[in-house]
């Protein structure tokens, strides 16, 4: 998968990294237009996962970096800059998704009809490296809102279960169960027979 997931620079590249956020925050106008062109690509890649389309995404990644401008002050700048900011994306790319309320009644059907044999994520890792980009995510648009959003963050951000929670404000409990449906559906939506053809036909 192109991903890539906040916190797995070296430290030379964290160091460089903080010290460009360190002269944004003093008001170099440079420096902000070097974090930019560092990670708009990125955070463009992961608002195209997380919403409907590449309007809605190339929208929510001007609106982060606007919102990223304007908290700059908030950055603890013991952690890294790439985490801070996948987390700016992704509770923007939430609030996206609560206020159009897509497909609100995927999010609400019984949880008892999940099946015991759920997908191993290692297995649905190789199954999506076997599809392009645009069928992942067309699959991905078959899912509930909190399902998808929780798979973007799982899976092309790299939070943790608690920092899921706190983004989609669910328990920490209720992330695992939205994976698990989430991986379910995904793999369904994968292994369709539109999704086969298509992976077949390269």
């Amino acid at each position: 998968m192109d991903v890539q997931k906040p916190g797995r620079m070296n430290a030379a590249e964290i160091k460089e990294s903080g010290a460009i956020v360190a002269r944004a925050r003093a008001g170099d106008a440079e420096a902000w237009g070097d974090l930019y062109r560092e990670y708009a690509p990125a955070i463009f890649r992961f608002c195209r996962r997380a919403l409907p389309t590449r309007e809605d995404a190339e929208d929510a990644t001007m609106e982060i970096f606007m919102k990223i401008r304007d908290k700059l002050d908030q950055y603890d700048a013991t952690r890294p800059f790439s985490s801070w900011l996948y987390k700016v994306a992704a509770n923007h790319c939430w609030d996206v998704l609560r206020r159009r309320k897509i497909r609100q009644d995927k999010e609400t059907e019984d949880l008892e009809t999940l099946p015991l044999e759920h997908p191993d994520p290692n297995q649905l890792d190789q199954l999506i490296e076997k599809r392009t980009s645009e069928e992942v995510r067309k699959a991905l648009d078959k899912l509930g809102s909190r399902a998808r959003m929780a798979l973007v963050l799982r899976y092309y951000s790299d939070m943790s279960y608690d920092e899921i929670a706190d983004s989609l404000g669910v328990r920490r409990a209720f992330v695992g169960v939205v994976l698990l449906r989430a991986r379910h559906e995904l793999r369904q939506a994968l292994e369709g027979p539109g999704a086969m053809a298509a992976g077949g036909a390269r």
